[in-house]
């Protein structure tokens, strides 16, 4: 455990995908039962969120390395190609910097790699996921879903 200001650091391990549960029933690093249960809506909780503080104790969030797929996009069209993929299977998008995470997935990882991406293995932590409620599907008059539209800005005139 670490201190902060005389008070004693708990973290509660949680895996990427518990960060979004609704109920969490764990213990601490020190042995300590934590019960969390959030009613509205789910929590979305962050590395290093505090969860309780007192006098004497801090228990915040740490959230563990997992097997992941590292993808690092050679230009726009790559981001958006992989966002769409990704999005159609319905996984998980996180980023970090200038690198597209993915919870590791055999398939998915043959399919970035057979598609020419540079991709990797690693153990990562998986903190920014990118959340969005945009669907692909068309809504306006012109006929054209917002995906088409990104793919149009990113085309050069050499992929036309």
């Amino acid at each position: 455990m670490f201190h902060d200001k005389g008070r004693s650091i708990d973290r509660l391990q949680l895996e990427w995908f518990e960060t979004s549960k609704r109920i969490v029933h764990k213990r601490t690093g020190s042995g300590r039962e934590v019960i969390l249960k959030f009613l509205n809506s789910a929590p979305n909780l962050q590395q290093d969120d505090v969860l309780y503080a007192d006098d004497h104790c801090l228990i915040v969030v740490d959230i563990l390395l997992c097997e992941t797929i590292v993808i690092i996009p050679g230009s726009t069209y790559d981001v958006a190609y992989v966002c769409y993929e990704i999005g159609n299977k319905h996984l998980p998008l996180f980023f970090d910097e200038n690198l597209l995470l993915i919870p590791f997935d055999e398939p998915v990882f043959k399919m970035l790699q057979a598609a020419g991406f540079t991709v990797t293995k690693q153990k990562r932590k998986l903190l920014n996921q990118l959340r969005t409620s945009v669907m692909p599907h068309s809504h306006s008059t012109e006929g054209k879903s917002l995906f088409s539209k990104i793919m149009k800005l990113t085309n050069s005139p050499t992929n036309e």
